[in-house]
């Protein structure tokens, strides 16, 4: 009986790991395919997110003034606020006033893909279903650049809202470099926190090359393209002069297109003068005139809410799993270090198709 017990104890432990083993690998795969559908479905599951900041600064004021202010003064502070409320809706029923001025408030975050021009571009296109003629968009912008045909994209995004005579402010806290300059010219007005980093307008490729260690381990490699240039530089291949030749001829001609670029939407800038690679501080770049003015993105926000503008952030949520999230904290936390480590001042040429 003690034996039969034993086994049946014993036989019960592996059914339990054995069916442990089977509901983890069941997850998992539920997990992956999970993630491959929310990937799938990305842009059919994204939200218009819009947040009314002038709402979150009066509670803030009002938050502060409780503390401050002794039980008399917050009673007339709280009065007189709502008679001045008052007056304006009185004065709009009656036509008088005019609505306030709205300042639209967009976020670009931008990796080496420039992958959140994706949700950009539909904020875009939302705000120019109902912007008007007094209206303003304001763009936070950072960036250390990236493969020169995503950030074109972006670029080309907030043209349309030049394009539509839309006044395009963009602000830079902390970042806007090669390809994220590119971006920032495209603003009416570029305005700079007083350490943001700015410029580096320049092109830069580079490609390792493991030819030599095939010939040492006698491993062949063989390349046929159809087409002199179909191929210039290899990772695999003996590269030849000619090969490098023509890719530092590519490379010019890119930096040539990214300097009539900058030069078409800030022409006062002397484009040869800043188009070296070089970054410099955002007051170093109010001298150059690569910026029109040195304050934050809370400043703009701040002064035009106390003018009396309706300022409003709009954005698009992207509802993802927790892959997704991961993969994308990883994404943002490699782009800064980058930035940080000084490879902000480059734009990635992609390999060619």
């Amino acid at each position: 009986m003690e034996l039969i017990a034993d086994f049946a104890v014993n036989y019960g432990l592996f059914l339990a790991k054995a069916a442990t083993v089977v509901i983890a690998i069941g997850l998992s795969v539920a997990w992956i395919v999970s993630a491959i559908a929310q990937a799938r479905a990305a842009r059919d599951g994204d939200t218009l997110e819009i947040h009314h900041v002038n709402e979150r600064l009066d509670r803030m004021a009002d938050t502060l003034n409780g503390q401050l202010l002794n039980a008399a003064e917050y009673k007339a502070r709280s009065k007189r606020k709502k008679a001045e409320a008052k007056q304006k809706a009185k004065a709009e029923k009656l036509g008088k006033r005019h609505e306030p001025r709205r300042l639209f408030v967009l976020d670009f975050d931008g990796d080496i893909r420039a992958s959140a021009v994706e949700q950009m571009r539909d904020a875009i296109t939302a705000v120019l279903q109902v912007v008007e003629a007094d209206d303003e968009v304001l763009v936070r912008l950072e960036s250390a650049g990236g493969m020169v045909h995503s950030y074109g994209l972006a670029a080309s995004q907030l043209a349309r809202l030049r394009d539509a005579g839309v006044r395009l402010t963009v602000s830079v806290d902390r970042l806007a470099a090669s390809g994220g300059y590119m971006m920032a010219c495209v603003g009416e007005r570029i305005v700079a926190a007083p350490f943001a980093i700015i410029g580096s307008i320049g092109v830069v490729a580079q490609i390792p090359n493991f030819n030599r260690l095939l010939k040492d381990k006698q491993i062949d490699f063989e390349l046929h393209t159809a087409g002199d240039y179909k191929r210039t530089l290899t990772m695999f291949g003996e590269n030849t002069d000619e090969g490098r030749e023509k890719f530092r001829a590519e490379l010019e001609d890119t930096h040539h297109l990214f300097k009539d670029f900058v030069r078409r939407y800030r022409p006062s800038l002397d484009i040869d003068k800043v188009a070296t690679g070089e970054h410099w501080y955002g007051t170093q770049a109010l001298d150059l005139k690569l910026v029109d003015a040195v304050a934050t993105s809370d400043d703009l926000m701040l002064t035009a809410a106390r003018d009396g503008r309706d300022v409003f952030t709009v954005g698009i949520q992207h509802k993802s799993g927790l892959i997704s999230r991961l993969t994308e904290q990883g994404r943002l936390a490699i782009s800064r270090n980058l930035a940080e480590s000084g490879l902000a001042r480059v734009v990635h040429r992609p390999t060619q198709p």
